[in-house]
């Protein structure tokens, strides 16, 4: 299903159908993108939330495609959708694996490279996602989120893999270092120093953001 509406020159609101359920997402692909970044956030975030918005506009501006996923639907308890609890996350990661394949199929979107953001346990996500189509996904970024709970897929995941945690975020270091050992494929773990877990402290989402856009543009150029 591809249903715009609300269309803007830089961006259009659409509808995915993703298995069982019906995903608003927003999609901008500015001229001569070769990637598209798909976000995955937790419980508390969503595409429309001003973090989200702030590293995908980055990407956008420096010409990558992004697409932002509200990975809940109406059924959904907004208090479990993308928490830590196993189930939630198997299903985020489900539906993200939906989203890849509809960006595999669609006109607009089939030329396009995929990456992989997930903040918080939807970095879980991301990662089962990347595992379970690993022919499609040609980067993946965690973002103080963990990793971990993704557990025995980790060894399958095979893109290029860049962990972002705040220095005075021990307890997620913690988590990533545990997700790091698991993955053949070794991550690439980055400290923003002075920043906890959130990243709220001045310009450290910022330096989120462009960490995360070299990274994509290395991954990017990876794939020839």
């Amino acid at each position: 299903m591809f249903d715009p509406v609300n269309t803007t020159p830089s961006s259009t609101s659409i509808e995915i159908q993703a298995n069982d359920t019906i995903l608003r997402s927003i999609l901008e692909i500015p001229p001569n993108a070769q990637s598209i970044i798909v976000f995955a956030h937790g419980a508390d975030s969503n595409g429309r939330s001003p973090r989200n918005q702030l590293v995908a506009r980055s990407l956008q501006q420096r010409g990558f495609a992004v697409l932002l996923p509200d990975l809940t639907d109406d059924g959904d308890d907004s208090e479990s959708a993308l928490t830590e609890d196993p189930v939630a996350v198997r299903r985020a990661a489900e539906r993200l694996t939906a989203l890849i394949d509809w960006l595999s199929e669609n006109a607009m979107t089939r030329h396009l490279r995929i990456g992989l953001f997930g903040g918080r346990s939807g970095a879980a996500a991301v990662m089962m996602a990347a595992a379970l189509r690993p022919d499609r996904v040609h980067g993946v970024i965690s973002r103080g989120g963990r990793p971990d709970l993704a557990d025995s897929l980790l060894e399958d995941v095979k893109a290029p893999t860049l962990m972002i945690v705040g220095s005075r975020d021990q307890a997620h270091i913690d988590h990533n270092r545990k997700a790091s050992a698991r993955m053949k494929r070794r991550p690439m773990l980055e400290l923003i120093q002075g920043a906890t877990h959130l990243f709220r402290e001045p310009g450290k989402l910022e330096q989120v953001a462009s960490m995360s856009y070299l990274w994509f543009r290395r991954t990017q150029a990876m794939c020839g």
